[in-house]
């Protein structure tokens, strides 16, 4: 049956595994799951103001989603002053990581390792008054970073960095938090810990970090990602969601390693085993209700399976609508990539005289190029169904796509 985002939250909540990975197409609602999965672990109070939310917050869980890259924004008052800046909203985290812990190296680092490595970032220390038991005490805090190019001992006057390094740049700042916070709870004695900040936290969830990444630092991200989650010692559980299949992929392949701290030992002691991560899909019906389908332990998540496999059951149920055929170009378009077409019509069946099917054609292009919403699932004329389901058949047979029988065996 069907649920809430909610109720789809506490399934997640209930689960015992250390890792739970979800694929879900743009759209579904992942971000709002790490909303609401963030209330059940940490809800708000109303007696509380927001200044006193975010302790509690942070002592429960951590997340990424894209309401994090809302903490940093650009200062574009050019007219008072020529040099560019993100800003930071006021927070905890970023303080922590970079005074506390003076882990601003460790952000540089990681943001080059997905970006430029001349591209650095230097974070403006400001003073501020803060009360302490009474009394009014100096404090140092971070609240803008400014980007230039370094050449040896030469550097650019700052400057604006795209949109694409920015969310780089934000999800170092995570990262780096990450890495640090599973160093302090390797100690599994509270007292001897360098920092009790993170003591109560039981959950992380990291909703699409990579939206502006190429594929080879996808790849290098996932690597990083499930290394540390592997060899974390302490009992955090995570939740990642993507509608990136590469993505997925990489890291399912990468939970599906077991992953010891000293491979030496013997008998070896392992802190990570495949059975301890549970991979779903998350789908979305019109009514906006959803399905968390559990995916097979150890076969990756098959993009062009899947949706084949969407098509054929629309098919099925006498529900094919406009999306239907994004999804046929979609897997024509990757399939045509993959055996170095230059165009996807070319994997188009042929008619009587050789050429490729027009119609096939004509409705693909009409039917994947809507301009509004709505009209994805509009109504969808008897002939054309019959053409998609001749081509999914003709795909099948030509180019040797598997079919699906059940979802427990992707």
């Amino acid at each position: 049956m069907s649920k809430t985002l909610t109720e789809i939250a506490e399934l997640l909540q209930a689960s015992d595994k250390k890792m739970q990975l979800i694929y879900a197409f743009n759209g579904t609602g992942k971000t709002r799951l790490s909303r609401e999965f963030k209330e059940i672990i940490a809800p708000k109070e109303d007696d509380l103001n927001c200044a006193e939310q975010a302790p509690l917050s942070r002592h429960k869980i951590l997340y990424y989603n894209a309401f994090t890259e809302d903490l940093f924004y650009w200062d574009n008052d050019s007219d008072a002053d020529t040099e560019p800046k993100l800003k930071i909203q006021p927070n905890t985290f970023t303080d922590w990581i970079i005074r506390d812990r003076g882990q601003d190296q460790n952000i540089i680092t990681n943001f080059q390792r997905y970006t430029n490595n001349k591209l650095t970032p230097q974070f403006i220390e400001q003073t501020k008054q803060i009360s302490e038991n009474g009394r009014r005490v100096n404090i140092s805090t971070f609240p803008e970073v400014k980007f230039t190019y370094e050449r040896g001992t030469e550097h650019t006057p700052p400057i604006k960095i795209s949109k694409g390094e920015e969310s780089n740049f934000v999800w170092s700042v995570f990262f780096t938090l990450l890495e640090e916070v599973m160093e302090i709870l390797k100690e599994p004695d509270i007292d001897k810990r360098e920092d009790d900040y993170f003591n109560e936290l039981e959950y992380v969830f990291i909703d699409d970090p990579v939206s502006s990444l190429d594929d080879n630092h996808l790849i290098e991200l996932a690597v990083n990602l499930a290394s540390l989650i592997k060899s974390s010692e302490c009992n955090i559980k995570f939740v990642i969601t993507t509608h990136n299949p590469l993505f997925y992929n990489v890291l399912s392949n990468e939970f599906n390693n077991k992953w010891c701290k000293n491979p030496e030992t013997q008998p070896r002691v392992w802190n990570y085993k495949p059975n301890q991560c549970q991979k779903y899909r998350l789908n979305k019906s019109i009514e906006e209700k959803f399905d968390l389908i559990e995916l097979g332990v150890k076969t990756p998540f098959s993009y062009h399976l899947h949706l084949l496999s969407e098509i054929r059951e629309a098919i099925k149920n006498k529900q094919v609508r406009k999306y239907h055929f994004s999804f046929m170009r979609n897997i024509l378009e990757k399939t045509a990539t993959f055996l170095g077409h230059d165009k996807w019509e070319s994997l188009l069946p042929k008619v009587a005289d050789n050429s490729f099917d027009s119609y096939a054609n004509r409705i693909l292009q009409l039917s994947s190029h809507s301009a509004h919403a709505g009209e994805e699932t509009g109504e969808v004329e008897e002939n054309d169904k019959v053409k998609l389901e001749e081509l999914v058949n003709f795909l099948s047979s030509e180019y040797g796509f598997l079919k699906l029988e059940a979802e427990g065996d992707q």
